[in-house]
């Protein structure tokens, strides 16, 4: 039996803009985020009974959104989460807590490039996109040796999610823009001899 996971980034956020960096910044979920989360749970809940399965285990980052998402996760399977540090969104350095707009005003050349190549260009004092991948893919594979022939949950952000799909995928990771990752979305990989997405960016 090949290894599910339920690939899963936070809800919304207070304050929420889609378009701005909160990275290492600790905001919370608002309270439509948290609905989000409750209806994908039980969304999830449901998928599994079908599937005469259970989750065997939940993973998140520490950061409170995606912590407090993976509590309500978890709940329906009688699970606490586990935090993994190295789950984090990306560290956007002097970017953290900026919208699109105000970093392209203050830095218009930095903030093109890094548009037009996130492999090759970085947020300034961050982290790369490679130093990303570095941190979150041994921790992602260490996960699935872990729970080989589960069902699991990892519970994280946008662009944690998309390193681990451009991986999955095989993906160019210069492409990573190319996958969206709404509020509260449900991405579906199985392990088998080699990944397969069966879903990605679901919300409910």
């Amino acid at each position: 039996m090949g290894t599910k996971i339920y690939l899963i980034r936070h809800g919304e956020v207070e304050d929420s803009d889609p378009r701005r960096y909160n990275g290492h910044i600790d905001v919370s979920l608002s309270a439509n985020g948290v609905e989000q989360i409750r209806k994908l749970s039980s969304f999830l809940s449901a998928i599994v009974q079908k599937r005469n399965s259970a989750i065997g285990a939940v993973y998140c980052s520490g950061l409170s959104r995606a912590s407090k998402s993976a509590e309500i996760i978890a709940e329906p399977f009688g699970l606490k989460p586990i935090v993994i540090d190295e789950l984090k969104e990306r560290n956007f350095g002097e970017w953290e807590g900026m919208s699109f707009d105000e970093i392209s005003d203050k830095w218009p050349d930095a903030f093109s490039a890094w548009a037009r190549d996130p492999l090759r260009f970085s947020p300034m004092e961050g982290e790369s996109t490679l130093d990303l991948r570095e941190r979150v893919m041994p921790a992602f594979n260490k996960i699935m040796e872990d729970h080989e022939g589960e069902d699991i949950a990892v519970v994280s952000h946008g662009g944690v999610t998309r390193v681990i799909l451009c991986e999955m995928l095989g993906i160019p990771l210069e492409n990573i823009f190319r996958i969206e990752q709404d509020f509260g979305a449900l991405n579906v990989i199985e392990m088998w001899d080699y990944p397969v997405v069966k879903q990605i960016n679901f919300v409910v």
